[in-house]
């Protein structure tokens, strides 16, 4: 159980697929205009990528390695045109505003990436938790930044009432996506340096009769714990 949480959790902070590895960032960027169409692409690519994983891992023992390439992108293909399908069937104006941004899921690094990385090498219980925290990091990732946009370009959230009265447009252009995924990305670093630095400083100051006790993960915890608490 402590594994499965841990694979879930690698995907929204030490693995996240947009803040940390910097992958997939076509849709991101091209799709938060709102946060509408954000929640949209990242519920469609979550789906793909919860799906492919657990079709990958399934048949992972007997799909030839020469070919195990192609025949991701097949599986993938075949779950992207059903989200395809489904979506203009159902929620047309959202089909019509994500564009050709739901197809090239097929070609989304994030998905081919953890096939070939995670799924086909790991059980189907695993690649599916992985699908899902990956899905969920980039949903994280995708609709903060459609949520800022949004705000700051249209002066809504969610298509509510307008609560800003002089928005910036450029917010809601391609150089305001720049802008954003640049803020969003640097404080992730920031707090990410904070907190190593913070734990390098608590190992350090540990005596040196520490080493090597297995209680030693547990009390940088304990002492991580209490310098919060502490402000």
């Amino acid at each position: 159980m402590k594994k499965i949480i841990q694979i879930f959790l690698n995907g929204i902070l030490k693995e996240n697929p947009v803040l940390i590895m910097a992958i997939g960032l076509c849709p991101v960027l091209a799709c938060s205009t709102t946060a509408t169409d954000a929640v949209g692409m990242s519920i469609a690519a979550t789906f793909v990528l919860v799906c492919s994983n657990f079709i990958v891992s399934m048949i992972r023992k007997i799909i030839p390695t020469q070919i195990r390439i192609p025949v991701f992108i097949v599986i993938i293909a075949t779950f992207t045109t059903i989200v395809d399908y489904v979506m203009q069937a159902y929620a047309p104006r959202l089909s019509d505003n994500l564009g050709v941004f739901v197809p090239l899921i097929v070609v989304n690094c994030i998905i081919l990436a953890r096939a070939e990385a995670f799924a086909y090498k790991n059980s189907v219980v695993h690649s599916i938790v992985d699908g899902l925290g990956m899905g969920f990091g980039f949903f994280v990732a995708i609709v903060s930044l459609g949520i800022i946009r949004e705000f700051l370009g249209s002066g809504t959230i969610f298509n509510s009432k307008p609560i800003l009265s002089n928005p910036a447009v450029i917010m809601i252009l391609p150089p305001g996506a720049f802008l954003v995924i640049g803020c969003l990305v640097t404080l992730v670093k920031y707090i990410e340096n904070k907190v190593k630095k913070d734990k390098k400083k608590i190992v350090s100051n540990l005596p040196s009769e520490c080493e090597g006790c297995t209680m030693k993960l547990i009390c940088i915890g304990q002492l991580q714990a209490n310098i919060k608490k502490s402000g």
